[in-house]
């Protein structure tokens, strides 16, 4: 009895050129995202390493990006010339309910232009997203009248209440509740849920990569924000972070400028461990809204 083995075929090998071709285009891609990471992270580690150093050497030339030795004085000065812990707890508070304001107004908004019917709502939609291209100092000395006849100014809350709204997370919740399926709503309304209930229940539960989208941008949008405490504030205990860090310049600007880089560097912490802390639900929010369902 004769055993027949069958010949075995050549393992397929991928062409040389299309290997060569990927390999060149993932290198490519590789050396681009290096080079990005470089120019944007090259300002802030300057910035990092000005703060240690002696402020004769803050502008030497060549730069030199280490330090020859760690002065963290410049950092005790923060403290010595401002009340850095006022101004950091001044933007916490304003950072903190300007998210919450605008989760609950442009979550409603948005679930209001996504699912429900009511007459003029394109123009309406149209009218808000032509917001987005009005810039903030065209609309800065109208604000600030109704601040003054509120009885705002200079108060936190004059930077708090004008940030409860915001066109742009109209828009980006309302592109998340368009990726919801109508089902989960029908199937609610059978059990006799209202609107209230659906948009509570069913929709913000559902939405929250998007939320977390929307109150990390916000947040660090307005712990950054100068122009506006500029404009309203002038007492120095309610000063916020970025304006309180331009009295570390001292008269006319004769102040050190490693110390004030120290007070930028500390500034930036509380926001790095946001996005550290919450870099899973960014990614995940900003892939989902961008998904048309």
């Amino acid at each position: 009895m004769s055993i027949t083995v069958a010949p075995q075929r050549p393992a397929t090998t991928q062409p040389f050129w299309p290997r060569l071709r990927s390999y060149l285009l993932n290198s490519l891609v590789f050396i681009v995202l290096v080079v990005a990471s470089v120019v944007i992270l090259a300002p802030f580690l300057w910035v990092v390493s000005t703060s240690l150093r002696l402020p004769r050497e803050s502008f030497t030339l060549p730069p030199q990006w280490l330090p020859t030795d760690l002065h963290f004085d410049n950092y005790r000065e923060v403290f010595r010339r401002a009340p850095f812990f006022t101004y950091l707890l001044n933007s916490i508070v304003v950072s903190g309910l300007v998210v919450i304001g605008q989760l609950i107004t442009a979550s409603m908004a948005a679930y209001a232009f996504a699912r429900l019917r009511f007459p003029g709502k394109s123009l309406l939609f149209i009218l808000l997203m032509s917001a987005l291209m009005i810039p903030i100092q065209a609309t800065i000395i109208p604000v600030f009248v109704l601040i003054r006849y509120m009885n705002l100014s200079d108060t936190l809350w004059s930077l708090i209440v004008p940030g409860w709204s915001s066109a742009f997370g109209v828009f980006l919740l309302r592109q998340f509740f368009l990726t919801i399926p109508t089902d989960l709503e029908d199937a609610a309304r059978i059990d006799g849920a209202g609107s209230w209930q659906i948009y509570t229940r069913i929709i913000l539960p559902l939405a929250a990569p998007a939320l977390s989208v929307l109150a990390i941008l916000t947040f660090n949008g307005y712990w950054n924000e100068f122009f506006r405490p500029l404009i309203f504030l002038a007492t120095n205990d309610r000063f916020t972070l970025p304006l309180g860090l331009v009295t570390l310049r001292g008269y006319l600007g004769s102040g050190s400028i490693a110390v004030v880089l120290a007070g930028i560097t500390l500034s930036t912490v509380p926001v790095l461990i946001l996005y550290v802390v919450t870099q899973r639900f960014l990614i995940e929010g900003i892939t989902l809204t961008g998904i048309k369902g």
